[in-house]
């Protein structure tokens, strides 16, 4: 597994972001996507010791795709240079939610974990909902050592506690929260040697999972809209 063909291939795509250059390089764009998806096939089998849940997944099913839509954009380039997945028990579906990887060259990578959709008002509803009955839990997740060394809640959030929750428990900040999300940030050098980041990658994962496990408590009853 060569990570670099990774890094290379989209490091050109970014420079030459146009459809005929596009289509005129599809061998090297094969070439890195079977890189991913071998990448992709190693995280799931390492997940997978950790949170079964993931293990039936397979790599074409994870991944999104290079094009852009433009439609609402000022920004009119048709291809996005980065490889993004989500291995979730659902598959690439946010919710439950899973693990994220995007690759994206000039030190633009990161790792992720927790819910980054905020569209879904019920999905919003229901972990504010957990956080505020379950808020002991919640804070002994965020504020462990193996949680608080790499990572911090982020997500889109109002600017105050919505009605219907108390302003004064001990969770308020994460009650304003629309989404809850982690990421870790990975450089281009890290890719450099797959065994190694492989292993760095499914640390890291690893360390979400608690966070992963509680916003999909909150999420039981969750169903995705139908399209």
């Amino acid at each position: 597994m060569d990570l670099k063909v990774i890094l290379n291939y989209l490091s050109d795509l970014e420079k030459n972001n146009e459809r005929e250059w596009y289509h005129a390089n599809k061998t090297e764009y094969k070439n890195a996507d079977m890189e991913f998806k071998g990448l992709l096939q190693e995280l799931i089998l390492g997940i997978g010791n950790f949170d079964e849940s993931i293990l039936h997944n397979s790599p074409e099913s994870l991944t999104f795709k290079l094009v852009r839509d433009t439609r609402f954009s000022h920004d009119k380039s048709p291809y996005n240079p980065a490889f993004r997945a989500h291995i979730g028990p659902k598959g690439k579906l946010p919710v439950p939610v899973g693990y994220y990887i995007m690759i994206k060259p000039g030190d633009r990578s990161f790792l992720g974990g927790g819910l980054f959709a905020d569209m879904f008002k019920d999905a919003t509803k229901m972990v504010r909902d957990y956080i505020s009955s379950h808020p002991s839990e919640f804070n002994k997740i965020i504020s462990a050592a193996d949680f608080t060394d790499f990572f911090k809640v982020q997500g889109t959030a109002l600017k105050n506690v919505p009605s219907g929750y108390d302003k004064e428990q001990p969770m308020a900040e994460f009650i304003k929260n629309k989404s809850w999300y982690l990421e870790y940030p990975i450089k281009d050098a890290q890719m450099y040697n797959a065994e190694n980041f492989v292993t760095e990658a499914l640390n890291i994962f690893k360390r979400m999972k608690p966070f992963n496990d509680y916003l999909n408590n909150a999420l039981a009853e969750f169903t995705m809209p139908e399209r």
